[in-house]
């Protein structure tokens, strides 16, 4: 048999079964330091997490509990000003005094 296929059916067979000397009595110490290790971890949901900087507060006003269109209409708030800028910049300063 290959290496593959014995690595395949390796992993049908649970660990106990496959290793029997996993719950002995030399490994009773080191698994009742896993087990207090788990037990002292915190239980229930994590606390809510406290959003900080300028994105973190946009996201959680906008995009948080109560979702709103908002952001689509900053989107097109910017990229009008952006598109303005570049027109003035490019084509409408040339133009402040004089006809075209």
């Amino acid at each position: 048999m290959s290496f593959i296929v014995r690595r395949g059916l390796s992993t049908l067979i649970p660990p106990k079964v496959a290793n029997p000397s996993l719950g002995a009595a030399k490994d009773a110490i080191r698994m009742s330091r896993v087990v207090d290790f788990y037990t002292k971890l915190p239980k229930g949901p994590a606390p809510a997490r406290k959003s900080s900087g300028i994105l973190g507060r946009y996201q959680d006003k906008y995009f948080g509990k109560n979702p709103s269109g908002m952001p689509i209409v900053h989107l097109i708030v910017v990229l009008t000003a952006f598109g303005y800028g570049q027109n003035y910049y490019w084509h409408l300063r040339h133009h402040k005094n004089n006809a075209h």
